[in-house]
């Protein structure tokens, strides 16, 4: 039986490699994909998630909707340092041999429906069967809480990819990029009571694809998506190495994706876990309670955070679906 899930998505380079996954595994039925200001605007991001599903044209279609062009408190901080100016590597840069764009514009229906609405509508259709995958800030999320918190927790689960429980952010020093945007919202959905899977840079940092194997991937898929897949990663890889000298991907976005369709690709360990929201060095920080002390004497446990992975295993099941049709 498929799983019923919503993505919500900032696109994003790796959000398009987790949506391009999602769709291509048959374990899942994606209802909606909702977007949402982060690496991105909202604007932005819509556009990008309608791209998406025109190249792949998905049969059923998911419900496109849109949600918080902003955070809750905070000024919007994005990514297109890292995902180009426009979320997916900068794709009006490549032209077709007459001068048109390789990548036509998307066409957007004129009225795009709220993402607030649509998570509660689809839950209320299909109670305790969704999961929410969450793949950039948190802010659609609180905000759907805010309206209707008893509706929000007939989730069957939400997967989020976020936090830095072990490691150091990949934004300042103690914060990731999805909750450091909008750590407010990641503050109050921690708190929901929710069954929540955290799937964090301990791990999202062990699934790298690298240069030569994002080489060999665009080659083995079928067109036009071999050559999406390549034109929309080139710029997020030329980061990576002038960064840290490596010369590949971390597959953040999609691992998430890959915890919803293999839950045992990873080994989760009940945590407590804060949001740090005061301004300073520590703002975004996912400060989980490591102590070895008494569990009595600690809080109870409101994350099922993901520590360890079968990197070799994800891989393998990435590659495979992106490959799924090609000749």
């Amino acid at each position: 039986m498929q799983k019923r899930v919503i993505i919500d998505t900032d696109p994003g380079v790796d959000d398009a490699l987790a949506i391009l996954l999602a769709l291509r595994s048959p374990e899942l039925r994606v209802e909606a994909l909702t977007t949402v200001n982060g690496n991105v605007s909202l604007e932005q991001a819509t556009k990008n998630a309608a791209l998406l599903m025109g190249l792949l044209d998905p049969k059923p279609r998911p419900i496109l909707a849109q949600g918080a062009a902003r955070p809750l408190k905070k000024v919007p901080f994005r990514a297109q340092f890292v995902h180009g100016s426009n979320g997916l590597g900068d794709l009006d840069r490549f032209r077709t041999p007459d001068g048109s764009y390789r990548y036509p514009r998307p066409d957007l229906p004129p009225q795009i429906p709220d993402a607030t609405e649509v998570i509660l509508d689809l839950l209320k259709r299909y109670p305790d069967e969704l999961t929410l995958i969450a793949l950039g800030p948190l802010t659609n999320v609180a905000k759907a809480l805010a309206a209707d918190k008893r509706c929000m927790k007939m989730l069957r689960e939400l997967i989020i990819m976020g936090g830095a429980i072990r490691v150091p952010g990949n934004v300042t020093p103690a914060a990731e990029f999805n909750i450091f945007v909008d750590p407010h919202a990641a503050y109050r959905v921690f708190k929901a009571g929710i069954p929540i899977t955290l799937v964090p840079l301990d791990v999202t940092q062990k699934v790298l694809l690298e240069f030569g194997e994002m080489a060999n991937l665009s080659r083995e898929m079928e067109p036009p998506l071999g050559m999406f897949v390549s034109d929309t990663t080139a710029k997020a890889m030329e980061h990576l190495e002038q960064l840290k000298g490596i010369a590949g991907i971390y597959l953040h976005d999609p691992l998430a994706i890959g915890v919803s369709i293999r839950p045992s690709l990873v080994k989760v360990t009940p945590l407590h876990v804060e949001v740090v929201t005061r301004r300073g060095i520590t703002e975004g920080m996912t400060l989980a309670d490591l102590r070895t002390i008494r569990d009595d004497l600690k809080q109870q446990p409101n994350v099922n955070v993901a520590l360890e992975v079968d990197a070799e295993g994800f891989l393998s099941l990435f590659k495979e679906r992106l490959c799924q049709g090609s000749s």
